[in-house]
């Protein structure tokens, strides 16, 4: 028995590791070998033992070839729109990183707090503007008064009245029409800005695309990075999920440009079916994906990635507040209607000297200057 053991560890390493359309056949392969091994050992066959053991061979031999492209991808940095750490900037927590004013804010809410919800690289704003003006509390990051459940399920909150505001980026049009179907209407206050960024592995020797190149990898029609200065491989572009924040602003970037289809990855799931997701972002050299410059900021710490020059210019709050860095985007504070009696108050101090503070002291570039 001290032969199978081995081939079923392989088995359960490899379905860890490996493509799920692997993992029935190894599967079946490791009933079989055990089954081989029993029917040998009960009928006393010991003159086919150096069969077996050639097959089980052969069979770890196909297990390592299966698995060695997999491990190795499993080896790359993914970054994700969880590569934000929101429980660092929870609001009056010991140590949070969410910005304090340097005065007590002139807006306090006691009662009736208004429930915000947003897009997580908003959060640390947000949170921010909750720990100046809420009462001290234990706000968990889901289910309380101030709470994360990313762009797509924060407008989907505010729509149907469990969020009061959103702080997210412009919608997408499925998100228009479910406010539209829900017999809602979209109000966008513009509270600050921010750059759209592209990045790429930091190997990577391409420093600086144009628009038009950037318009060209998303639409499928620059394949190579040797036709954008870089070296020969061929180029892997990641998207997000549909009406995420950043998916949108792509959209937004793209314009009338057809956006090719994004890379999927196979999850198993708990129904045992095969679903095809979008894959998240796998740092290989010749990778390229896009966020926010902030959000970016809490990723590059390793300096694995590298934020790509638009058309020679570098995203930067001097850049982003000039004009300069060409793709830049507005976000906001979204309602639909709330009925709670402290939502104007809220949004006006967002807009002040205070709110506009924090956004500009969190990283951002403020919508007022």
């Amino acid at each position: 028995m001290a032969l199978v053991f081995p081939i079923v560890a392989i088995v359960v390493f490899i379905s860890y590791f490996s493509d799920s359309r692997f993992i029935f056949p190894l599967a079946i392969a490791a009933y079989l070998a055990l089954g081989g091994f029993l029917v040998m050992a009960r009928f006393e066959l010991h003159r086919f033992k150096k069969y077996f053991f050639m097959g089980a061979g052969v069979l770890m031999v196909i297990a390592l070839i299966f698995i060695t492209p997999d491990l190795y991808d499993k080896t790359r940095k993914v970054i994700s729109d969880g590569s934000l750490e929101v429980e660092e900037y929870k609001p009056f927590q010991k140590n949070t990183k969410a910005v304090i004013l340097d005065e007590p804010a002139t807006l306090k809410i006691e009662d009736d707090l208004p429930i915000i919800d947003g897009a997580t690289a908003l959060y640390p704003i947000y949170s921010a503007f909750a720990q100046a003006v809420y009462p001290e509390a234990d706000y968990a990051v889901h289910g309380s008064e101030v709470m994360s459940n990313r762009t797509g399920q924060a407008y989907t909150n505010v729509i149907n009245g469990t969020a009061d505001i959103a702080f997210v980026l412009s919608p997408s049009a499925n998100q228009l029409k479910e406010a539209k179907d829900a017999g809602k209407e979209l109000k966008l206050t513009p509270i600050g800005k921010e750059a759209f960024v592209f990045f790429i592995n930091s190997k990577n020797p391409v420093e600086s695309l144009d628009v038009d190149e950037l318009k060209g990898i998303y639409a499928g029609k620059i394949t190579n990075w040797q036709e954008v200065g870089g070296k020969n491989e061929t180029i892997r572009a990641f998207q997000r999920p549909e009406n995420s924040g950043s998916q949108t602003a792509l959209q937004k970037f793209m314009g009338t440009t057809v956006i090719m289809k994004p890379p999927t990855e196979d999850i198993a799931s708990l129904m045992g079916t095969v679903i095809g997701e979008v894959a998240d972002y796998k740092n290989h050299n010749n990778a390229i994906g896009y966020t926010f410059r902030y959000y970016s900021s809490q990723m590059v710490k390793n300096n694995k990635i590298r934020l790509l020059q638009v058309n020679g210019v570098e995203p930067t709050v001097d850049t982003i507040r000039s004009g300069e860095y060409p793709i830049t985007n507005e976000f906001y504070a979204v309602t639909a209607g709330s009925d709670n009696p402290h939502v104007e108050a809220f949004l006006e101090w967002i807009l002040s000297d205070q709110g506009q503070e924090i956004i500009e002291k969190t990283g951002y570039v403020p919508i007022q200057k």
